[in-house]
């Protein structure tokens, strides 16, 4: 019983790491509070510390494509493999907002 309660653990850490999260932190100041908070959560863990891209799609473009409501909307609710609220309301309209200017 001990051994199946291990691998639940590892499979639960495993989890938890997804996106970024152990990416060593790297906590980055910006003049734009979107780009502060999308560079100290585990945005940049799939988007890129330059909206690059990893394992999510490249952002670097994302405003000519959609719009800030759009792409708050996605940062709440979530679309494919990205989960919901990764960032509380407030915070989402800042980074949907900085996300909206990149074209």
């Amino acid at each position: 019983m001990k051994k199946f309660y291990a691998g639940v653990v590892a499979l639960s850490v495993l989890g938890l790491t997804a996106c970024g999260g152990n990416e060593p932190e790297k906590k980055t100041t910006s003049s734009d509070p979107g780009a502060e908070i999308y560079a100290n959560n585990s945005c940049v863990g799939c988007h890129g510390r330059d909206l690059e891209g990893a394992s999510g799609p490249n952002l670097q473009k994302v405003g000519s494509k959609l719009s800030e409501k759009e792409i708050h909307d996605i940062i709440i609710n979530g679309k494919g493999s990205m989960p919901g609220k990764v960032v509380d309301d407030e915070d989402a309209d800042k980074v949907a907002k900085y996300l909206a200017k990149q074209k």
